[in-house]
C-alpha cells in the first residue's frame, strides 16, 4: 500500500487574485517577483508528503503560512498553484459536491476556537456532523456516545458547553471531529487557547487517542516544545516556504538554518536526541560497560554520563553492534542542554 495519504505538489496561495483564480508554476514565480503591492503570498511553492497514520506537525511563528497551508489541504481555502491529491483522489479537480462529501465522510477538523452550539447538549454537539450526513438518530446518538467515552466525557452528555471547562469543551471538539470516523485529522492550534496545565493535558489525550486510532493527523502549532512531543515529524515554515522537514530528532541535531536552531535552542535535548544522534562508529576493540538500543535517549543513560574512560555499544532494532557512544559525549548534551547545543552526532 502506497504510504503517501495526502501528496502536496508545488502548492502556492497568493492572496490578492481573484477569488478562485488558478496560475500556472510560472506565473506563480512570476507575480511574487512582481513585488505588486497588492499581492500577499501566503504559501510558497510547498511540497509535502503526509503519511498513513503519522502526526505530521507543521510550526511556525505567527504569519508564517502553516494555517493557510492547512486550509489549501482540505481546499477551505482556494491554493492559486499546485497539485493535492487525498487517497489518488486530485482534490483541486473535485467539484464543490465531491468536497463537501469528502470533508463529511473522511476528513476531520479541530481549530483553536472550539464552535461548539451553545444550545445543544454535549451529546447533540457530537452527533451534529452525523445528523449533517443524514445518519439517523439511534444510530448518530450510539456512535456519538462512543466517541464520548474515547475522550473521557462520560456523564456529561446532557451538559451544555457552559457548564465545561475549557479542557472539556475542546475534548468535546475532538469528539465532534471523530464522530465521522474520518481517516485525516486536521487540527490548527486546538490547544493555544488553555491554560498550560490543560493543554499539557490535551497534548496527553491526543497522544492517546493516537495510540489507539492510528489517523493520519496535520497538527499546526507554533510551539516547539508541542511540536516535538507529538510529532513523527515536523515542517518549519517562515514567510510561507517549508524551511526544513525531518523528525524531531533530525532536526533538533542538525537545523537547516538559523531560523531553525533558534526554534530549537531551548528544546529539552536530552529528552529528544538518542543514542544514535551521538554515536561514534563502531569499535570492537573498545571498553564497553553496556549496550543500549539506537533509540534510547540520552536522558536515560546519564548514570553513564561521568564514565569518559568506556563506551556504551549502540544496538540497531535486529541487536546489531552500529556504533559507540562515550560517558564524556553523554555529559556533553545534559550540561549543553541549556545553551541550545545539540551534541549533535558523529557518525
Amino acid at each position: 500500500m502506497d504510504q503517501t495519504h495526502l501528496a502536496v505538489r508545488n502548492v502556492w496561495k497568493i492572496f490578492g487574485l481573484p477569488d478562485g483564480q488558478r496560475v500556472s508554476q510560472a506565473e506563480a514565480v512570476a507575480l511574487t517577483a512582481s513585488g505588486k503591492s497588492n499581492l500577499v503570498v501566503g504559501v510558497n511553492n510547498v511540497s509535502l508528503d503526509i503519511r498513513r497514520g503519522e502526526t505530521f506537525v507543521i510550526m511556525g511563528l505567527s504569519g508564517s503560512g502553516k494555517s493557510t497551508l492547512v486550509r489549501c489541504m482540505s481546499r477551505l481555502t482556494e491554493p492559486s498553484a499546485g497539485e493535492i491529491t487525498f487517497d489518488g483522489i486530485d482534490l483541486l479537480a473535485a467539484s464543490p459536491k465531491q468536497l463537501i462529501e469528502i470533508r463529511r465522510h473522511r476528513m476531520g477538523m479541530v481549530f483553536q476556537h472550539f464552535a461548539l452550539l451553545p444550545h445543544l447538549t454535549v451529546l447533540q454537539n457530537v452527533a451534529f456532523p452525523l445528523r449533517i450526513q443524514g445518519v439517523g438518530k439511534v444510530e448518530r446518538e450510539k456512535r456519538a456516545r462512543e466517541v464520548i467515552e474515547l475522550v473521557s466525557l462520560t456523564g456529561r452528555e446532557q451538559r451544555y458547553p457552559r457548564e465545561l471547562s475549557g479542557g472539556q469543551q475542546q475534548r468535546v471538539g475532538i469528539a465532534r471531529s471523530l464522530a465521522v470516523q474520518p481517516e485525516i485529522w486536521f487540527l490548527d492550534e486546538p490547544f493555544s487557547a488553555l491554560d498550560p496545565l490543560i493543554r499539557r493535558e490535551m497534548q496527553e489525550e491526543l497522544l492517546r487517542l493516537q495510540s489507539l486510532l492510528k489517523k493520519s493527523i496535520v497538527f499546526i502549532t507554533h510551539d516547539f516544545d508541542e511540536a516535538i512531543r507529538l510529532a513523527d515529524r515536523i515542517a518549519i515554515m517562515k514567510d510561507g516556504v517549508i524551511i526544513q522537514v525531518g523528525t524531531p530528532e533530525e532536526i533538533l541535531s542538525a537545523p537547516a538554518t538559523d531560523y531553525v536552531a533558534a526554534f530549537t535552542r531551548d528544546a529539552p535535548k536530552s529528552k529528544v536526541l538518542s543514542a544514535r544522534a551521538i554515536m561514534t562508529p563502531y569499535d570492537a576493540s573498545a571498553a564497553v560497560v553496556g549496550r543500549v538500543r539506537a533509540d534510547t535517549k540520552i536522558g536515560a543513560l546519564a548514570q553513564y554520563a561521568f564514565d569518559r574512560a568506556r563506551n556504551l555499544t549502540v544496538e540497531d532494532a535486529d541487536g546489531r553492534a552500529v556504533g559507540l557512544v562515550n560517558g564524556g559525549d553523554i555529559l556533553d548534551v545534559l550540561a549543553n542542554a541549556e545553551h541550545g547545543q545539540a551534541g549533535a552526532g558523529k557518525a
